[in-house]
């Protein structure tokens, strides 16, 4: 069909196929995280490390025959791998005039763009070969590419193999590959790229040089997706922007899509709201957030409660929800670690109220915090129901917030007094320390009441005990003694005392109940040979022994004399143990 008769075509079928009112006839929309995939190295951004060391190496003329690329999804992984095939292809391109300029060998200097640039950004040159590890895993499909390693590039100067995904090759395709990699051809380059480095055989690593792209940090990812709003002529507002960022979780391709879909959600050049995006993601109101993390750890179980029941009716998912509040947690405790150091990404007042927080908490508290979320957010991941699971761990966090900090409570210890509000006699003074347990006598009578007769069994027989007060025992441990006693008995008194305990082990010249037992026995028995009726006995029957002695066994005296006395029962005056 001719253009003229193009012009007599359906109006319909025209619009349909990108007719005159179409923006870009026979164009297909390119997404964000294609239009602005980095095309020189100097557009990677957060990869500062890497591209120093690959400058050095290219105007050196130090460059590997081989190159291990590995980091999580999103970080530019496949876009260095063609950057590095680019470069070390890299041939001035004709002027107008048809004209080259003089090539001076492989260049890390990508701009203007080279005579093979295009065709390697667009995976169609015939001498790089972009390969799928995951789909062609068999030492059959090595074999018959390193069969194709042997013959020179068409065109280019390298001969550049990039295989993507490359743990996901079979063992034998490793061994296949190794003899070529270790003494590859003059003419031949390998890029590997992986986001599961440990699956890679240390073989192959030691033969690549091997570079980690990083994670982008929240604010350096929230900066980056600015630009390209601005280049996108979208109006994206600051907290929308963190919002994303902090969802994207390092990966820029991630950030770039979540963009794609922000951009869209309002069509009428009213700015994309922070509220926009997080009913998008089906993220919490950070405020909010921020609202009912401060009435938790404050005690207000109530309100805070009613917050996090408020989002969960607004569409925010618990665990979402419960994963927001821990990265508030972490950004107080980091808050306090960095102090005026510390620039999170997102408004203003986000930081200004986490400071006002930091400020607030101990340290400690922040950490008892985050401990009890961390533990929180895993028992909601197995919970029928997720935002009753977010409940409880709401409450947890407000019932925390009224028990002494942990820098009191040692405090506390260590002067044995009472939490504020109750008896601040000394425990020693008090009727009954935290337990019912002063003394190692008493942790062994709450064995025996308790049943654990193993640990009690254990506990006279090797702790040899130095020093014992409420929150700490100190003791050694006799010859033979089970590994783990010391821990199961701190586990044991923290159960019965409801203390954090510091169980240790220390020298000292003390004895085991056991030990104290016997010493004492044979004592009583010497002190029995002693007496002139047992001596005689002892004389008038050869090979008798006493086996033990029991004191106070009978009465020695009593009102109708000793007639009463069994036949065998000796009456004895000995001294009693201390």
């Amino acid at each position: 069909m001719s253009a003229d008769d193009s012009s007599t075509g359906d109006d319909a079928t025209g619009a349909l196929f990108g007719g005159e009112d179409a923006p870009a006839r026979g164009k297909a929309y390119e997404v964000l995280a294609r239009k602005y995939r980095p095309r020189r190295f100097e557009d990677l951004i957060g990869q500062e490390a890497m591209v120093r060391t690959l400058s050095n190496a290219f105007e050196t003329g130090r460059i590997a025959h081989g190159f291990m690329l590995t980091g999580v999804r999103g970080v530019g992984k496949t876009t260095t791998a063609r950057l590095l095939a680019r470069a070390l292809n890299y041939e001035p391109a004709a002027d107008a005039k048809g004209k080259k300029g003089k090539s001076g060998g492989p260049s890390i200097h990508l701009d203007p763009p080279g005579e093979h640039c295009e065709a390697i950004m667009a995976s169609r040159h015939p001498d790089v070969l972009e390969l799928d590890a995951a789909s062609r895993t068999g030492v059959a499909d090595m074999r018959d590419l390193l069969d194709s390693a042997r013959y020179g590039p068409v065109s280019a100067r390298y001969k550049v193999y990039i295989i993507d995904e490359v743990h996901m090759l079979s063992n034998a395709s490793f061994n296949a590959l190794l003899k070529t990699l270790e003494e590859p051809p003059p003419h031949l380059k390998f890029i590997f790229a992986t986001t599961e480095i440990r699956k890679v055989p240390v073989t192959v690593l030691s033969r690549c040089q091997r570079f980690d792209l990083k994670r982008l940090d929240t604010g350096e990812l929230a900066n980056h997706l600015g630009n390209v709003a601005d280049k996108e002529g979208a109006n994206v507002s600051e907290e929308a922007l963190a919002l994303i960022a902090r969802a994207a979780e390092g990966s820029v391709r991630d950030a770039l899509s979540l963009l794609d879909q922000a951009i869209v959600q309002t069509t009428d050049g009213e700015a994309v709201s922070g509220g926009a995006v997080r009913q998008m993601l089906g993220l919490g109101d950070r405020a909010r957030l921020l609202d009912a993390f401060e009435k938790a750890v404050t005690g207000d179980a109530k309100g805070a409660l009613a917050e996090a029941r408020d989002q969960v009716a607004g569409g925010a998912d618990p665990a979402v929800i419960l994963k927001d509040i821990l990265d508030i947690a972490a950004d107080i405790s980091v808050a306090q670690a960095t102090g005026d150091d510390w620039s999170p990404a997102g408004p203003a007042d986000w930081a200004d109220r986490t400071r006002a927080l930091a400020q607030r908490l101990t340290p400690a508290q922040a950490a008892r915090n985050w401990q009890l979320l961390l533990s929180g957010y895993n028992d909601l991941m197995i919970a029928p129901d997720p935002a009753t699971a977010l409940n409880m761990v709401v409450i947890r966090l407000a019932a925390a917030s009224t028990l002494p900090s942990p820098e009191e409570a040692a405090r506390m210890i260590a002067e044995g007094s009472r939490p504020p509000g109750k008896d601040a006699s000394p425990l020693k003074a008090s009727p009954q320390a935290p337990g019912g347990v002063e003394s190692f006598a008493d942790m062994l009578a709450a064995m025996d009441e308790m049943r654990e007769v193993a640990l009690q069994v254990d506990a006279e027989r090797f702790v040899r005990t130095a020093h014992f007060s409420p929150g700490k025992l100190a003791c050694a441990l006799a010859p033979g003694a089970p590994q783990g006693l010391l821990g199961r008995l701190k586990s044991f008194l923290e159960d019965i005392t409801e203390l954090d305990w510091i169980v240790e082990e220390t020298e000292t010249d003390a004895e085991s109940v056991r030990e104290r037992e016997r010493r004492e026995k044979a004592e009583r028995i010497e002190d029995a040979k002693l007496h002139p009726t047992i001596a005689a006995t002892l004389a008038a029957i050869p090979g008798a022994v006493i086996l033990d002695v029991i004191l106070d066994a009978v009465p020695l005296e009593n009102q109708d004399g000793q007639d009463n006395l069994p036949s065998n029962v000796i009456p004895l005056k000995t001294r009693r143990p201390a």
